[in-house]
Order: structure tokens, then C-alpha cells, then sequence
């Protein structure tokens, strides 16, 4: 079923339902970031994804095999993290963005944020946001 949005103007334009899969707060130890002192250990990163799975029918038999499973996105994002160092987040973003489209043709588009709170001495956290379509 179609929703509606009203436009300036008092026009309408019909919207399709859409079905987000999400994980936010996925922390993980990692070897990421270009200092010398960030190849010696691991440090903790954030990692957020959303993926939109665009007018995605919802389930009607209630099983998992109907949906995108987010414990198998937490699980590829944390393996994806932990194969290697990085050395930029936007690159860790990239990779785990990449999985997603490739992995479920459901999926319309990625969001990944990796936030390195202790990156900066005087801020929460510092790191990227990227969006990539299908």
C-alpha cells in the first residue's frame, strides 16, 4: 500500500513502504587507523548500519528465512572489521556497505556510520557516514 506525502503547493506524491534492517551500537575491538601508534593495538570503533530493503512484503509465515537476519549483519560487519588492519574508516565503511548489496538483492541501499571514540581527545567521537545506493 502506497503512502501519501503532501508536497508545497498542496500536490501529493505517493511514497512506497519501505522496510529498514538496522544494528546500531556494534562495538568492536579493531586494528584500524593510519598512526603509527593504531598499527601497535586494537582500539574500539562503532559501527552502525541501516539497510533499506525498499517495499519489502512482510513476513507472513513469521520465520527468519523471510526477512534479512540483522545477526547475520552484525556478524559480517564485526568479520569484515576484524580481517585485517585499516587504515581508514571510510575504507571499513566501503567494505561493509559493499557486502550488503552484494549479498541480498532485497537490499535498496546501505548506511554506514564508524564512529572511533577515542580518536580525539575533546570530542565524543570522530569518524564517517556513508550512503551507498543499489
Amino acid at each position: 500500500m502506497a503512502m501519501i506525502k503532501r508536497l508545497k503547493g498542496g500536490r501529493m506524491k505517493m511514497r512506497q513502504p519501505s522496510m529498514r534492517i538496522f544494528v546500531e551500537g556494534l562495538l568492536i575491538q579493531a586494528s584500524i587507523g593510519v598512526h603509527p601508534h593504531e598499527h601497535e593495538s586494537t582500539q574500539p570503533i562503532i559501527i552502525d548500519i541501516e539497510l533499506d530493503m525498499g517495499p519489502m512484503a512482510a513476513p507472513t509465515l513469521d520465520r527468519l528465512h523471510e526477512t534479512l537476519d540483522y545477526g547475520v549483519v552484525a556478524q559480517k560487519a564485526e568479520d569484515i572489521a576484524l580481517e585485517a588492519h585499516v587504515q581508514l574508516v571510510e575504507t571499513l565503511a566501503e567494505r561493509i556497505a559493499s557486502w550488503a548489496l552484494e549479498t541480498d538483492k532485497r537490499v535498496q541501499a546501505a548506511r554506514v556510520k564508524i564512529s572511533k571514540p577515542q580518536a580525539l581527545l575533546k570530542a565524543e567521537a570522530a569518524g564517517v557516514e556513508i550512503v551507498r545506493y543499489r
